[in-house]
């Protein structure tokens, strides 16, 4: 099967509809950074262990050999998406998945990945 159109044609309904869908650019452009943000390994990374339990800085390092700090700078791109939301409990800050959307946006991904 070609994957291009055999014939010049533009079909202006089907046109149509895809500028429709198109309409809310401040949607497709968060969209965009959404997932740029979840195309980092280390940001997956996070948000699954997050998925599974709140974890504070030190954790999150300690589980992903990785350094406080760049586990810090990680969690800030992930709370000014709202993927990442944190709680203080003394000297101590916990972070956990912001909803049950990041959650999702997990669980579909990882199905996607695994049915082939």
């Amino acid at each position: 099967m070609k994957e291009i159109c055999g014939k010049k044609t533009i079909h202006n309904h089907l046109v149509e509809l895809g500028r429709q869908a198109l309409a809310d650019t401040a949607t497709v452009s968060d969209m965009a950074l959404l997932f740029k943000a979840m195309g980092d390994e280390t940001r997956i990374k996070i948000l699954v262990c997050l998925r599974r339990t709140e974890m504070c800085v030190c954790d999150l390092a300690a589980t992903l050999d990785l350094t406080v700090s760049a586990i810090s700078h990680q969690l800030k791109h992930l709370r000014q998406l709202s993927l990442v939301k944190c709680r203080r409990e003394g000297n101590v800050v916990f972070y956990s998945l912001d909803d049950d959307h990041v959650s999702a946006l997990l669980d579909t991904g990882s199905q996607h990945v695994t049915e082939k």
